[in-house]
């Protein structure tokens, strides 16, 4: 009884969470700050990947002070965060529910994002502090508790933000884990529970600066792997590209239903659908990325921000495109909706998600198909666990102070291995609630303060000639 009670309550609260109006004000920020920087993410294009990715090859994203964090390693913690199961399911889900079309409102929302990350991180870093070891602190708390003179809105942000962290940010993912082990490999959960556990513990244990070191090595690998693997299939089914393109263009502004009304999407569907996801996959406008760009080992606040940019960009118009593109192209998409429509749901496991795009994978990998996803799904989730464990600490700190750390990390350990052997269907949607309500002070902070992070763009651009 009281877990319906919960479960009613929170449909409610995430109806409103994630309804037109929120999604509204997400892409309105953006809008709102790319018009005041003249198409910053178009116009500087060249400026923000010298910045970000072409300075990887230099060296220079990678300096650090001792002990500090480098750009880079933050970079990575923030995308080892971002870049999940969303990237493999999520589309994959999205598809399903809102139809190819989904996939281009997926890359306005990312479009926007780009520039409502780079407001929210460069407020970060004018308004972050040295913590009592001498590293940098920040976030949304602090400058909605410093900017915006209120700590009722950076408490609720950080309260929020904890609670998140245990569900999307923790048990959700090592349940993907769990189930993606076990349906491809026999893994039983316990034991992938249990290694689960130990490995994130040992990697907490070293604080940020191991988790960055950590995530410099596994983001990049897991994105070479996904990807090369993703690559080789789009090669395989290249010829279906065009075909597979010009659905999801002509898709994104047909207002009828789907395949003889059965898939039951049209344009304003896909909207809903393609935005939500794209705010889920890239979490711009949330305000999670501050807490760990803030700790960078960098200078300029407008340099920090554009690594956000980046993120945005490569989380959503890189890799939710390329695995949308893997599903459409390899055919089991149509496979689908023909078997829908004609009243015969043949691949109705498919509907799940990350089914759906292992379906994909098998179609030109065969039975490694399965287990390339299981094994990119658990590198994506793992690196979930990681981003959001720094995430979690920050917040707790600022609500309980430092002795409260200690404590976070040994709950959010002992969640991942709960995760990994109970259901969580009501733990998912309790923190999908939570993690949009981190958007509302986090927006209502950056909203207010947009005059201070334009004003920087203005001293940056002043400073260095553009």
């Amino acid at each position: 009884m009281l877990a319906e009670t919960i479960e009613r309550w929170n449909e409610m609260a995430r109806a409103f969470v994630w309804g037109a109006p929120m999604l509204v004000l997400l892409i309105g920020t953006g809008v709102y700050f790319t018009a005041k920087t003249h198409l910053f993410q178009l116009r500087h294009m060249g400026l923000w990947l010298r910045k970000t990715l072409f300075s990887c090859f230099t060296g220079e994203a990678r300096r650090k002070s001792s002990g500090g964090v480098s750009p880079f390693g933050v970079m990575c913690t923030a995308l080892a965060a971002t870049v999940g199961t969303g990237n493999i399911a999520g589309v994959a889900t999205a598809l399903t529910i809102g139809g190819p079309g989904a996939v281009f409102w997926m890359w306005i929302s990312a479009f926007f994002g780009m520039m409502t990350a780079f407001a929210e991180n460069t407020l970060g870093m004018l308004y972050r502090e040295r913590g009592k070891d001498g590293a940098w602190r920040g976030g949304p708390m602090m400058y909605l508790k410093k900017g915006l003179h209120s700590p009722f809105l950076a408490g609720a942000f950080a309260l929020f933000c904890v609670l998140a962290s245990f569900g999307i940010g923790n048990m959700s993912q090592c349940n993907s884990i769990a189930g993606g082990l076990r349906g491809v490999f026999g893994v039983p959960p316990q034991v992938t529970g249990l290694v689960t556990a130990v490995l994130l513990g040992a990697v907490l244990l070293g604080g940020l600066g191991r988790i960055s070191r950590v995530t410099e090595t596994l983001v990049p690998f897991m994105a070479l792997f996904y990807m090369g693997g993703a690559l080789f299939v789009l090669w395989c089914f290249r010829a279906n590209l065009p075909q597979a393109c010009g659905q999801i263009l002509s898709a994104a502004f047909d207002w009828r239903a789907g395949v003889g009304g059965a898939a039951g999407y049209g344009m304003m569907q896909a909207i809903r659908i393609g935005v939500s996801r794209g705010v889920f996959s890239n979490e711009a406008g949330l305000g999670s990325s501050v807490m760990v760009h803030a700790a960078a080992d960098a200078k300029e606040p407008c340099e920090q921000g554009m690594w956000a940019v980046f993120e945005v960009f490569f989380d959503t118009i890189v890799m939710c495109t390329v695995t949308a593109l893997v599903i459409l192209s390899s055919g089991v998409y149509n496979e689908m909706l023909y078997s829908l429509a004609a009243g015969t749901p043949l691949l109705d496991r498919l509907l799940t998600g990350a089914q759906l795009t292992a379906a994909a994978f098998s179609a030109a990998l065969g039975p490694l198909g399965g287990g390339f996803v299981a094994a990119s799904l658990a590198l994506f989730a793992f690196s979930t666990l990681l981003g959001w464990s720094y995430y979690g600490q920050r917040a707790a700190e600022y609500l309980l102070g430092a002795q409260a750390v200690p404590v976070y990390k040994a709950l959010f350990v002992a969640a991942a291995a709960v995760g990994c052997v109970m259901r969580l269907d009501l733990a998912w949607a309790l923190s999908d609630t939570f993690n949009g309500l981190m958007a509302l002070p986090n927006l209502a902070g950056v909203l207010a303060l947009r005059g201070e992070a334009l004003q920087e763009w203005k001293r940056y651009r002043r400073a260095n000639h553009i």
